[in-house]
């Protein structure tokens, strides 16, 4: 039975000291710093979903990745993993191998809530398969993009073939680049320099792309690498690329490339925004929040424990960059743990699938409201007609 959402509130924890001056970086790479010299790993990006049933369809049938595990809980999450709200929801892991050496994606799905309102905060997830690739063109799907426009850190293949990168987008709106190239492994899986997953990049838009790195790579010591508009010949009016960078906290992971807005533009999250998770040694995360509230950054979620239903428990920290993304540091072991591929997930999937009435209560609903305007509609009519014949 479907249970109402509630909203909840979740401030971020804001540090009560004076502002702290960044410095304009113009280096290629930075050495670590707030992360120290313990590698940490890209696990995943949050999808809040409206229709799961689609999306997962989507994901499984035209981007061909396979559900590793599925979730559901009976009350939101206490880090706001589903966003702010306090009711049924479900987490639905979904990727192209084990998230113990994959970027995949996290879907969240709350009972009750029919869509999400998109922002301009997330920018695509950049996928190179070969495998994928023929996929969309068998189907017909995806739009051309301009091989300079794809560009990712990890691949040549935008540019070792004549094929066009294509766009793709989600039932929920949500946008991403599959680039051709690549060697398919036995099992289908991507082998590719720098690691065997097929996801290369998650792109983030942000407001001003200095001060990005001053917390992404000045802050918590992700390497980083700029890229963007360079010396352009005389007469080409060909429009510029975007400033960007491309970050990584240790070497064979997806990369997260911030891509800055429009000057003036200002970044807009919606309600769909997302969250992007690493895991680092536990040890670190304690350390790690008492020097992002030294150094006058956002703690959006202080050190907590987080519970699964007959899984591991693991210990997070969720900070805010400074234009409001999320990111939640969890640690390695306990993930680890609660991370491992679930033979059983395409089931537990399915039969939630089957088992939700949402839609069949949206349909219900709707026809309530649109016989409550039709009946209103009729009441406004019968009364101007009344009106017309008092007046007579």
């Amino acid at each position: 039975m479907l249970q109402r959402i509630k909203l909840v509130s979740r401030q971020p924890v804001r540090c009560s000291l004076r502002h702290i001056s960044r410095p304009r970086l113009r280096v290629e790479a930075l050495a670590r710093a707030a992360m120290k010299p313990s590698p940490c790993r890209n696990l995943h990006w949050v999808f809040k979903v409206g229709d799961r049933t689609a999306t997962t369809r989507f994901l499984q049938e035209v981007l061909l990745m396979e559900p590793l595990r599925h979730e559901e809980f009976t009350e939101g999450c206490a880090a706001a993993c589903n966003g702010p709200y306090d009711g049924m929801w479900s987490k639905t892991m979904i990727g192209y191998g084990p998230e113990d050496d994959h970027f995949v994606l996290e879907l969240t799905y709350n009972y009750g809530v029919k869509s999400y309102q998109l922002g301009n905060d997330y920018a695509g997830i950049a996928i190179a398969s070969q495998r994928v690739y023929d996929n969309l063109v068998a189907k017909g799907l995806g739009t051309p993009v301009p091989a300079e426009g794809a560009a990712t850190a990890g691949t040549a293949a935008a540019t070792a073939t004549a094929a066009p990168p294509l766009r793709v987008t989600s039932p929920d709106g949500y946008p991403f680049l599959v680039l051709p190239g690549g060697q398919e492994g036995r099992e289908g899986q991507q082998q590719q320099q720098g690691g065997g997953c097929p996801v290369q990049e998650l792109r983030l838009h942000v407001t001003d792309l200095e001060t990005s790195l001053a917390f992404w790579s000045g802050f918590l010591g992700f390497s980083a690498r700029r890229e963007g508009p360079e010396e352009r010949p005389e007469g080409d009016t060909a429009p510029a690329p975007a400033p960007a960078a491309v970050l990584s906290c240790a070497p064979g992971q997806c990369a997260l490339r911030l891509v800055q807005l429009p000057a003036g533009q200002r970044l807009e999250r919606g309600t769909a925004y997302g969250r992007v998770a690493f895991a680092c040694p536990g040890e670190q995360l304690q350390p790690l929040e008492a020097a992002v509230r030294a150094a006058g950054y956002v703690v959006h979620t202080p050190y907590v424990s987080l519970d699964t239903p007959g899984k591991a428990t693991v210990q997070v920290v969720i900070l805010q960059d400074p234009d409001g993304h999320e990111i939640c540091f969890v640690g390695e072991a306990g993930f680890r743990d609660l991370s491992r591929r679930d033979p059983e997930a395409s089931r537990l999937l399915e039969e939630a699938v089957q088992r939700d009435d949402s839609a069949e209560w949206f349909r219900r609903r709707a026809e309530r409201e649109a016989r409550r305007d039709a009946e209103r509609e009729r009441g406004e009519v019968g009364k101007e007609e009344a009106e017309k014949v008092a007046a007579v």
